[in-house]
């Protein structure tokens, strides 16, 4: 007896429109992944590749291939989106929860460093309590700004240990003072790229940036006359 062979594939068939759009909805490159997925499985299948082939470049089982293949050769476009849940029909399209994710992850605001509840609510035309939900349900939080420490020094641990040593334990009748740049002085060139937001991941920045020439003032307290000894000089570029 010959082998058994399975059902065979869907056909695809686009037309230019509907190829202009999978392609533009499969480059997004922050946000709807599962869109993105979906959108490429049906530019495999027009190609004429099997399930197989397609499961094994876009990462998932022959048999979801299969169903979006399907799906879109019912439906078209509409196809790629979710079925949905029973109860009380959403209040919230897809058109608009992919607005709002787009612009969170991929714009900031004209007059701001990032968005708020208030000002993504005005600029996408939806309620304060709609981006609440959205952010919350992908977990984007626009204001956490992370930062870390990557430092070149070999003896880094062991200047960090001494550092906070001293302030755990200092020595006796000693007073540890710490100055830090004022605020005024923004940092406006990190040392390394900013990590952009991310669903589930805030903003990550590093913890140095270049000075750019800025003044360093360094102070020193003269115990015995309770005076300041004072130096400036220019801070290296980085």
């Amino acid at each position: 007896m010959g082998a058994r062979r399975g059902r065979p594939a869907v056909r695809v068939v686009l037309d230019g429109e509907e190829r202009e759009t999978l392609e533009r909805w499969a480059r997004r490159p922050k946000s709807s992944q599962a869109l993105a997925m979906r959108c490429r499985v049906v530019l495999g299948a027009a190609e004429g590749r099997s399930n197989k082939e397609i499961a094994a470049q876009v990462g998932c089982h022959p048999a979801t291939v299969s169903k979006w293949r399907k799906r879109f050769a019912e439906r078209r476009l509409d196809g790629l989106a979710d079925d949905p849940r029973p109860g009380q029909p959403r209040k919230i399209t897809d058109a608009v929860i992919e607005d709002v994710l787009v612009r969170t992850l991929e714009t900031l605001p004209a007059d701001a460093t990032h968005w708020s509840t208030r000002s993504m609510a005005k600029a996408a035309g939806v309620s304060q309590t709609a981006v609440s939900q959205i952010w919350r349900a992908f977990g984007l939080k626009p204001h956490l700004i992370e930062e870390y420490k990557v430092s070149p020094d070999p003896q880094f641990v062991d200047k960090v240990r001494d550092v906070a040593g001293l302030y755990l334990n200092p020595p006796e009748a000693a007073v540890v003072l710490c100055v830090d740049d004022k605020t005024a002085i923004q940092a406006l060139d990190r040392t390394a790229p900013v990590l952009p937001l991310m669903p589930g991941a805030a903003q990550r920045r590093s913890h140095d940036y270049r000075r750019h020439g800025t003044t360093d003032l360094f102070a020193a307290l003269d115990a015995a006359s309770g005076k300041a000894v004072t130096a400036a000089r220019s801070s290296p570029s980085s």
